[in-house]
């Protein structure tokens, strides 16, 4: 019996309830007379043909109305300016992209500087607003001032889809903002599909100009944010806002997470780094234990570590249905979702910190001079 293995992978299992502990949703208040900010919703779109249609008709459907919508349309080879103006938006054709600025920073300071609202809302192309989504989202920023940002609910169609599963879990337990200590510990970025503040705060602080040359806009913005002590507020987007990431196949799957995901990592707190890895690692250990286990056909083992893969199971299950349409085989079978976002996290490290380039949508980005090679 491996009692010292047992013991430290069941206090790592313990650790998965302490970083992912709580995750607060956006609250909608009603019977309440309040005054409401100018709002302006801030879209930038790069061949968003078939996901845009989604984000504007779920806009339109709001109880709570934006003052403008605005669609920043990068260079793209399908019907996205088609799209934008049929729906009666404020479309904006990009301008060319000076030296030094990336497109997603560059599309969302050319909405910035468009916009007439005094609160500004960044929406990814992908998103899309639940039922009075947009007031709660509102209300939540009236209520906590400073930024809000928020992680879309990862709503899932087909099988392979279900393979994000681990890189939601491990990028909101990376985020820090969600751990048993609550505010005590400070995020380290923004959630970059949905962010909200005022845009006086946006030009004082430089907004996307000072991370014109980020991959990871979010995390950078959301450091120079810290830095400036403003407060930031995280939250989770169940029945606020969703999103329906990589329709397009897994190899478009392994493209998106592979852009940014190891930068995004190793700006992660090491306290929660850690945490995050040993509670993998305590996963891990549960898993090869139970198949020596099963080879050896010895019952004893076989019950012992089969309870606590299971609670593994379940513990993982907890989390995924705070974050997705994530199934019930998804966190029953986890050691496949875990290979495979080990095998993308490799890559990425690989693209980014060895190659220094990664590819999106078309579009080569060299890290070494941060300026797309077209």
């Amino acid at each position: 019996m491996h009692i010292i293995d047992l013991t430290f992978a069941l206090v790592f299992w313990i650790l998965g309830f302490l970083f992912l502990f709580r995750i607060p949703r956006c609250q909608r208040r009603s019977g309440e007379s309040k005054s409401y900010p100018s709002v302006s919703i801030i879209i930038p779109a790069r061949n968003e043909e078939y996901l845009l249609p989604i984000l504007l008709e779920s806009l339109r459907n709001q109880s709570f109305s934006a003052d403008e919508i605005i669609v920043v349309i990068g260079p793209s080879e399908d019907k996205t300016q088609e799209v934008a103006e049929r729906a009666g938006v404020t479309a904006i054709i990009s301008k060319p992209m000076p030296a030094g600025w990336l497109g997603k920073p560059w599309a969302c300071f050319q909405g910035a500087k468009a916009a007439n609202g005094e609160l500004l809302i960044f929406l990814d192309a992908d998103t899309f607003m639940e039922k009075d989504g947009l007031k709660s989202i509102v209300d939540t920023f009236l209520e906590r001032q400073g930024v809000v940002t928020i992680q879309p609910f990862h709503k899932t169609k087909k099988w392979y889809e279900q393979l994000s599963s681990y890189f939601n879990l491990i990028g909101m337990a990376g985020m820090g903002a969600f751990t048993v200590l609550g505010r005590l510990i400070k995020p380290v970025g923004l959630f970059g599909p949905c962010v909200v503040m005022t845009k006086k705060y946006y030009f004082e602080s430089g907004g996307h100009l000072g991370v014109k040359g980020e991959v990871v806009e979010d995390l950078a913005l959301g450091n120079r944010i810290k830095k400036q002590h403003v407060s930031i507020y995280c939250y989770g987007g169940k029945g606020t806002i969703s999103f329906r990431m990589y329709p397009h196949g897994v190899k478009q799957l392994i493209e998106g997470w592979s852009k940014g995901f190891a930068t995004g990592a190793a700006k992660t707190s090491m306290p929660i780094l850690i945490a995050t890895i040993v509670w993998i690692g305590g996963s891990i250990s549960t898993t090869r234990y139970l198949i020596e286990a099963l080879i050896n056909l010895n019952t004893q083992q076989i019950l012992i570590w089969g309870a606590l893969y299971l609670g593994y199971a379940a513990q993982i299950r907890w989390m995924f249905i705070r974050m997705g349409t994530f199934n019930y085989f998804s966190a029953l079978f986890y050691p496949i979702s875990l290979l495979f976002f080990m095998f993308v996290f490799l890559r990425s490290f690989f693209l980014i910190f060895v190659r220094r380039s990664v590819e999106w949508k078309g579009v080569k980005i060299n890290l070494k001079e941060k300026n797309p090679e077209r």
